[in-house]
């Protein structure tokens, strides 16, 4: 089989997809496959580290809801 990947090859197997995909729809799937590649490089982070634990300094306790300073107060009927 020799060497597979030899520069003629790429320029060969570029016009291919080019004439394939055309020029409109080969950035888009350069995209996807560059976002499928972070998300799988993400997932196998996610695997190989232990996720992060919750302590007590970090964890707040829920505020109460503050009015916005520019509304009036609502009053009874």
């Amino acid at each position: 089989m020799g060497d597979l990947l030899q520069p003629w090859h790429l320029m060969v197997l570029a016009v291919v997809a080019f004439l394939l995909f055309g020029a409109k729809r080969l950035p888009e799937l350069g995209k996807g496959l560059g976002e499928g590649l972070k998300g799988f490089r993400e997932g196998i982070r996610g695997i190989s580290d232990p996720p992060p634990t919750q302590t007590a300094q970090n964890v707040q306790p829920n505020p109460t809801p503050v009015q916005p300073a520019n509304s009036a107060p609502v009053e009874p009927k």
